[in-house]
């Protein structure tokens, strides 16, 4: 089965880091960029970080600039998101999505028609 699968979420206080795992089952992620998204309850889904296919782009929206930290290991067919210095506008279910885009791009914006959505895991930010 092809499918991308979140992990690494959970409850961290403010100030505090997690890092994400989006890992690829069933295909390779070589010739895919990949993009970070997160949905807060009651709000749209939003880009947070995007990455190009061999790792040489990488794209941080304003609000998580310095924050976060994308990167990848495609032997390992995996993609991760450090999160430091958490705020509690940071909670959110994250998202990570596939797609094949020109080899020095990388895409966040969700109206981009990613090939594959992973299930999403849960950040949340509370002291």
């Amino acid at each position: 089965q092809l499918q991308l699968v979140e992990s690494g979420g959970g409850l961290v206080q403010p100030g505090g880091s997690l890092r994400l795992s989006c890992a690829a089952s069933g295909f390779s992620l070589d010739s895919y960029a990949i993009g970070w998204f997160r949905q807060a309850p009651g709000k749209e889904r939003e880009g947070v970080s995007c990455i190009s296919s061999r790792g040489a782009y990488t794209n941080y929206e304003a609000s998580v600039k310095g924050r976060f930290t994308i990167s990848r290991d495609n032997a390992k067919k995996s993609v991760y998101l450090q999160m430091n210095s958490l705020k509690p506008e940071d909670t959110a279910v994250y998202y990570c999505a596939a797609g094949i885009l020109p080899e020095y791009d990388c895409s966040d914006d969700v109206s981009t028609p990613f090939d594959y959505w992973g299930q999403g895991t849960q950040v949340t930010v509370s002291s």
